[in-house]
């Protein structure tokens, strides 16, 4: 693997010394700072040229400077002759805006794939876009992973009775992922009927499925922003009896009033993976688990590097 090369920016460089761990290789050295006027400096530290170079860099807050650092550095290793360079994306910031879901506004999430493409990518790594259809707003081949074997790995651990298990989808659009969920770990699926008003405004009516009452809940969704529809969904579950309820996401992104929220949730853990890395303040939040998801990323990585199947890995995974 001397020809491979791994380098981090500056958002989630634990996740990235994690992967480098699993795969045996020290990390990228590469200078990244900033001038007086907040502008960003680049340097790469080491011979590149002809390498097969892999960029770990999720789009997190700050949205706007961790993704301009990223195409800074992919700008860096094209004008340094790298062979190949592929973006590791484990959170990809702008997902939401995946579509024109009324006039005049922008799809920016294909504006930022544009960006990520025009400054040098030769393909993408993500892990677990908000819509699956994204992955073609990118000009160059994308491999998509799911966190969901980590995730159904840790719930089985538990070995909660299967009988007492209830698989919820805190909205129509997660039903697939939560079907997914329930087919892996055991349990009936429930849906919550959420109502959306405004962007950050939503409301839980009724619970689809079930029954609830007297069972385990676990809400499965791809990401928590500021709370409000995944709580809602938490305590309308409460509310239907049942006696423990755990909240599971991949990207814990916990902006705006997330921490209060999921603090006065009627939860019993809140598991997460380190796509995100947690502030102090979000560490505190009670009986909250981070999962890795460096072993998922790692493999993906040297799959690539030496052109073998990405899918095997979830093959793998569901035996």
């Amino acid at each position: 693997m001397k020809e491979l090369k791994i380098f981090s920016g500056r958002a989630n460089p634990v996740l990235s010394q994690k992967i480098c761990n699993f795969l045996h290789l020290p990390i990228g050295r590469i200078s990244l700072t900033n001038f007086p006027d907040g502008e960003i400096a680049c340097k790469i530290l080491e011979d590149v040229r002809g390498r097969d170079i892999f960029v770990i860099q999720s789009t997190c807050p700050p949205v706007n400077d961790n993704l301009m650092e990223l195409l800074i550095m992919i700008d860096s290793f094209r004008r340094a002759s790298a062979a190949r360079i592929t973006v590791v994306l484990p959170y990809f910031g702008y997902a939401r805006q995946d579509r024109k879901d009324e006039g005049r506004v922008p799809i920016t999430a294909k504006l930022a794939a544009n960006l990520i493409t025009r400054a040098g990518a030769d393909r993408v790594l993500a892990m677990d876009l908000h819509a699956a259809q994204i992955q073609g707003f990118f000009d160059m081949p994308v491999d998509h992973l799911y966190a969901a074997p980590v995730m159904n790995r840790h719930f089985l651990d538990m070995d909660i009775p299967e009988e007492d298990l209830v698989i919820v989808s805190p909205d129509e659009g997660s039903i697939k992922r939560a079907a997914d969920h329930a087919r892996r770990i055991g349990g009936t699926l429930a849906i919550v009927d959420k109502r959306r008003s405004s962007a950050d405004t939503t409301s839980q009516e009724h619970i689809i499925g079930g029954p609830v009452e007297g069972k385990v809940a676990i809400i499965f969704d791809d990401m928590i922003s500021t709370a409000g529809s995944i709580c809602g969904a938490a305590k309308l579950v409460a509310a239907g009896g049942a006696r423990q309820i755990y909240i599971a996401a991949t990207h814990g992104v916990l902006c705006g009033k997330a921490v209060e929220r999921l603090r006065d949730a009627p939860i019993t853990g809140l598991v997460l993976t380190d796509t995100i890395p947690l502030t102090e303040e979000q560490q505190q939040i009670p009986n909250v688990t981070v999962l890795s998801v460096s072993t998922l990323l790692g493999e993906a990585i040297k799959r690539i590097h030496h052109d073998e199947s990405i899918s095997e890995i979830f093959r793998s995974s569901d035996g």
